[in-house]
């Protein structure tokens, strides 16, 4: 069959030439104003400077190194700067030249009948473009202070390193002059033509001046509020602009209130929609009774639940009475713990906790009560602090980011009864799962701390609010050791039984019977956090005096 001329193939020459792509790499700036050749240091000085861009531009910088500010007025710190970050790039750098033509030639029309450009155009790639700098986030509220203000010139002589100046500031006496008079409330070229007409509401007209009846501009004084008010260093975290199309908000509708006193009627605006707290009923531990069922509003709810999670969580604590949150997402799915964490429905439902107490921050199960149940003296709580691990709240960007991996993350999960079991709520006292010391006296294995826990020779007879079922020298000697075990584990290393028994020998000398029996008196509510087993003010100012006194005795004469 013979090829249609009408459909050959296309020659070599019609198709687009190819160029090599030069592997210069570019950096650029979405600069947000005018720039021109000679304003180009000015512009780099507001953006940090080049040490600033070539930190933000580095390979590997971290999260808060690519953040660049771009300060408009750098040489007043009271102004805010306009946030931006560098995002990745794949773009190609184009050199366009023009080369204008010799003398004086009528424009070409195009096929929209517009006049072409004179002149031959050239264009070559010159390279790479990776990183860009962008400036999408809106800018924070600006509030510049009185530049004449003490505090106003204190802070420019620290950005300056002033050291005189900084020396010679003297705090102000205060005058308590926060209202002060202010120009006529009329210009002079106004005032020979009478004042114009304004519709203001008289609730915003200050007091003593009557703009229906005076007519005399020069009478007519204003004031200006003169407080010292300084901006903090940041007014707003929203980056993102809220689309509301300038309508007010359809959930809220207008309530009229009286006065019981005085019988006055006012009305106010009242959001329909608002936030109903869904939370697990909360005791103190002096409180008499415990709960036996949920809060009258979670009730309400409880259709919305899904039922197989419910079910699943009334069997975790038929088995147990009393968790931790950490070791009762251990026992189920990331998923279904995700689930739970963002109903915050479904735990009330089953459960309610302490918040102060042997058991505090413990999840209970409703009906429980574990002040009355001697064998709840395993499910208590102990916490120790940890001065080198810091918590530290990640950026709402981290959050974020976190919150998308963790999802994508369990979306993977094809088995939740397959996977490995979590033991980051047990202590083994060889193995170091997490770096905070929170542990239930059950979740304790490790073989000399739980034969201390199952003792019961130091049961009490009655529940107390520091110590719970234990007695104080038991539960002193279990944290010593608890203490020891775990913080040599942070060192790299498990504590050997010479050091437990050396610490309990120790323990033993330091306590005192006045510190025991005074630990038997009764506290105020809400004045001492007893879960974290630490002193009360009393007992830790005779510790504080007792290592004073014996500090100097040390002391040669």
């Amino acid at each position: 069959m013979e090829a249609d001329p009408s459909r050959s193939t296309t020659t070599i020459n019609d198709q687009a030439q190819s160029h090599p792509l030069p592997q210069t790499h570019f950096y650029s700036v979405e600069y947000p104003g005018y720039v021109q050749p000679a304003s180009v240091p000015q512009a780099i000085r507001n953006l940090g400077g080049p040490s600033s861009l070539e930190t933000a531009f580095r390979r590997g910088a971290s999260k808060s190194e690519t953040l660049v500010e771009l300060k408009l007025q750098p040489e007043d710190s009271f102004v805010h700067p306009v946030p931006g970050e560098v995002v990745a790039n794949n773009s190609i750098v184009i050199k366009v030249t023009r080369r204008k033509r010799k003398g004086t030639v009528m424009p070409e029309l195009n096929e929209l009948g517009q006049h072409k450009p004179l002149g031959d155009f050239k264009a070559e790639a010159v390279g790479i473009l990776h990183k860009t700098v962008r400036f999408r986030s809106m800018v924070d509220f600006q509030f510049l202070p009185d530049s004449d203000d003490p505090i106003s010139r204190l802070r420019s002589a620290m950005d300056r390193m002033d050291v005189q100046a900084i020396t010679s500031y003297r705090t102000p006496p205060e005058k308590e002059d926060y209202r002060i008079a202010s120009e006529s409330l009329f210009s002079n070229a106004a005032s020979t033509l009478g004042p114009p007409e304004m519709n203001i509401d008289p609730q915003l007209v200050e007091e003593g001046i009557d703009t229906a009846k005076n007519t005399n501009p020069s009478s007519t004084q204003a004031f200006r509020s003169n407080l010292r008010l300084f901006p903090p260093p940041i007014f707003s975290r929203q980056g993102i602009a809220q689309s509301y199309n300038f309508k007010g908000n359809p959930a809220s509708i207008v309530s009229t209130v009286v006065n019981e006193e005085t019988g006055e009627e006012k009305k106010r605006l009242i959001n329909r929609m608002r936030w109903k707290g869904y939370g697990p009923a909360t005791i103190a531990f002096s409180d008499p009774t415990a709960p036996d069922k949920p809060p009258t509003n979670v009730e309400a709810v409880r259709e919305q639940v899904d039922k197989k999670i419910l079910k699943k969580l009334d069997e975790l604590f038929s088995q147990r009475p009393v968790w931790t949150r950490a070791s009762l997402f251990n026992q189920i799915s990331a998923t279904v713990a995700k689930e739970i964490h963002n109903s915050k429905v479904i735990l009330p439902l089953v459960c309610y906790v302490f918040h102060d107490g042997p058991w505090r921050d413990t999840l209970v199960k409703l009906g429980y009560d574990p002040r009355k149940d001697p064998d709840g003296r395993f499910y208590q709580r102990l916490y120790f602090r940890n001065a080198n691990h810091p918590i530290n709240r990640p950026s709402v960007v981290t959050r974020r980011q976190e919150r998308a991996t963790t999802a994508a993350a369990a979306t993977t999960i094809t088995d939740p009864e397959k996977e490995e079991a979590r033991t980051s709520h047990m202590f083994d006292g060889v193995n170091l799962t997490k770096e905070t010391a929170a542990f239930q006296l059950c979740d304790i294995t490790d073989v000399m701390l739980k034969e201390m826990i199952e003792d019961p020779d130091d049961v009490r007879e009655a529940c107390d609010e520091r110590d719970g079922w234990y007695s104080t020298h038991a539960l002193e000697r279990i944290k010593a050791v608890l203490r020891l075990k775990f913080f040599s584990l942070l060192d790299g290393r498990p504590a050997t039984d010479e050091e437990c028994q050396a610490v309990l020998e120790q323990a033993e000398m330091e306590s005192s019977k006045a510190l025991a029996s005074s630990r038997n008196a009764k506290m105020r509510l809400g004045k001492h956090n007893m879960a974290k087993g630490a002193l009360r003010p009393e007992e830790a100012a005779a510790f504080r005096l007792r290592a004073t006194l014996d500090r100097e005795k040390r002391l040669p004469p």
